[in-house]
């Protein structure tokens, strides 16, 4: 079953997020643009066929591969597996222009080992400024504890990629990134921060995570080999996941047009995570 939402923001499309279960394995948002019309993610680039625009993607479900790509193998580094799993969609909840909520069932090899519930919504922030809030809760439906790891957990040092991800557009010059104390890929990458901002030619991301716990999980930074910034809910240690327990997170990203400074980037997630 395929599945596609278009979204808008003060009267204008901002979105489109789609479910290919053939092609994909996991419903994505691509093209997200800027309330001016400017692209701020990629699909399928010549460097990551897998990286799919904004999702939330997971390399390592109990050995499970929802991430894409190869897996990394502690001793062998990355490696073809057949050991892809599916986020299946299994309805929606609501499915309006400024947003949805949806269910889904991630499973591999014919067996479903997370129950997710999903809401994505848009809200306006200025004229030239867009706020998109996605949340997610998986739960262990089974009666097996399982856990969530990483390449990082694997035995990869700096890979601890897994959860909300997006992927930005490679543009001639890497973008930048910072956020309320750091500047640069380095400094930021790896530490968690309230907010993290990564900055190309025309168009501004602040991502920030609303929660608690999304708080406290590190960023996935990169922008000298591609651009894209996630959270890592496995950066350093495998996040358990008993049978019958849930985790949540909520991560919310100003899109916003033009190149923000560190004081315009944090009132504008001020005005996002409360709005």
């Amino acid at each position: 079953m395929t599945a596609t939402a278009l979204l808008s923001c003060a009267g204008r499309p901002v979105g489109r997020y789609t479910y290919l279960p053939d092609t994909a394995g996991r419903p994505y948002l691509h093209p997200v643009t800027t309330l001016g019309g400017t692209p701020v993610t990629e699909e399928r680039p010549a460097d990551h066929l897998h990286h799919l625009g904004a999702s939330v993607a997971v390399p390592d479900v109990a050995g499970r591969n929802f991430w894409g790509g190869r897996t990394f193998v502690r001793g062998r580094g990355p490696t073809e597996l057949d050991n892809h799993g599916v986020q299946r969609h299994l309805g929606w909840k609501l499915c309006d222009p400024d947003g949805f909520v949806q269910e889904l069932s991630w499973e591999a090899e014919g067996g479903e080992l997370l129950r997710e519930h999903r809401t994505v919504a848009t809200a306006a922030l200025s004229g030239t400024a867009w706020a998109l809030d996605l949340s997610f809760s998986l739960t262990n439906p089974g009666s097996t504890d399982l856990s969530i790891g990483s390449p990082a957990t694997n035995g990869r040092p700096g890979a601890g990629y897994g959860g909300f991800f997006w992927r930005a557009p490679k543009e001639a010059a890497p973008p930048a990134v910072f956020s309320a104390s750091a500047a640069g890929e380095e400094a930021v990458h790896g530490r968690a921060a309230d907010w993290v901002a990564l900055c190309g030619d025309g168009w501004s991301l602040v991502f920030a995570g609303a929660t608690d716990e999304t708080r406290r999980d590190p960023w996935f930074v990169r922008t000298a080999e591609y651009p894209g910034v996630g959270s890592s809910l496995a950066a350093a240690e495998r996040l358990p996941v008993p049978a019958g327990a849930t985790l949540v997170r909520r991560i919310v990203t100003v899109v916003a047009d033009g190149r923000l400074d560190r004081a315009g980037a944090a009132a504008l997630v001020r005005r996002a995570v409360t709005a």
